[in-house]
């Protein structure tokens, strides 16, 4: 691999079975130079195969391997703006523990964020929603106190179906500040003291996006110039790259694989090429037809770098 496409941090979405060890095994299978995973089961429960012994190992073999940023995944059933309190009370505790799981790996020098889906509003509005996810991400980052400066959280933006909040730049945006207002309340800082960022960060799926309603396709240089005015470029962390099935403002969320989709290889040529994106990790969220799926997959897009 040469030296620019390994300054490309492309990776997918692997399995933990058999704890941290044979994610880097995955990982290497693929080509790939970043990754995601769920630090606890996909239904909420402990991982009983990722324990902080071996988290430390593990980051010390990616530094040495100068792999970006790893994305971890939190589960789907987390639902901060629940109406059910009790549902919103145990994704504020499982998050508190998934961070401090992963802080092992951010402490021992390996760059990593755990993404969120900042939740479904079930009925209750869009501005109830947001608001219930800020208030439950901000008690997150509050009880982990100096903790919280090891793992920022990063919203992933929705496509909008259902009773999704983050659907548009502004609701992300709106749970961004309801957060940062709530902790600047609680005396606690909102930047990465070890790390100099933001607490709270943002994944852009690609997919997502342009079902949103967001023309990534014909208006690229304009969809990221609203997202920098909304949201902020610097507030973006990691990419989701993932083509769709249906297309601009379908709502959908349904993934393609790349260049079969709506979005189409030119996109994709282009976002691996633009220096605002080209940096980020990139995670593939793509359906597995064959177990090369994602290799080459991670193979088609580095070809694309100019």
């Amino acid at each position: 691999m040469s030296e620019t496409e390994r300054a490309l941090y492309i990776g997918s979405h692997l399995s933990t079975a058999g704890g941290w060890s044979k994610l880097l095994d995955r990982s290497h299978k693929e080509g790939g130079t970043t990754f995601a995973f769920f630090p606890r089961s996909p239904y909420g429960k402990r991982s009983k195969s990722l324990t902080t012994e071996g988290a430390a190992e593990l980051a010390a073999r990616l530094v040495d391997e100068q792999y970006g940023p790893l994305v971890a995944h939190a589960p789907y059933v987390y639902n901060f703006a629940a109406k059910d309190e009790a549902k919103r009370e145990f994704a504020v505790n499982a998050m508190i523990e998934d961070l401090r799981l992963l802080s092992a790996i951010r402490k021992a020098g390996q760059p990593i964020y755990l993404n969120v889906h900042p939740g479904a509003h079930v009925g209750q509005g869009s501005e109830t929603g947001c608001r219930l996810i800020a208030e439950s991400l901000s008690r997150v980052l509050i009880e982990l106190g100096e903790d919280s400066a090891s793992v920022p959280i990063l919203l992933e933006t929705m496509a909008g179906k259902g009773t999704e909040c983050g659907r548009t730049f502004e609701e992300v945006a709106t749970i961004i500040a309801g957060i940062e207002e709530r902790l600047a309340e609680a005396g606690v800082s909102s930047m990465s003291r070890e790390f100099g960022e933001p607490l709270i960060g943002v994944t852009l799926d690609t997919c997502h996006v342009l079902d949103a309603g967001y023309d990534l396709v014909n208006d690229f240089d304009g969809v990221l110039a609203e997202f920098d005015r909304v949201v902020g470029l610097d507030r973006l962390k990691a990419i989701h790259a993932n083509d769709s099935i249906n297309g601009l403002g379908s709502h959908k969320d349904r993934h393609e694989n790349i260049g079969d989709g709506a979005l189409g290889l030119p996109f994709f040529e282009r976002m691996i090429n633009d220096p605002r994106l080209s940096k980020l990790p990139m995670i593939l969220e793509t359906k597995e037809l064959t177990p090369q799926t994602h290799h080459d997959e991670i193979t088609l897009l580095r070809s694309l770098r100019h």
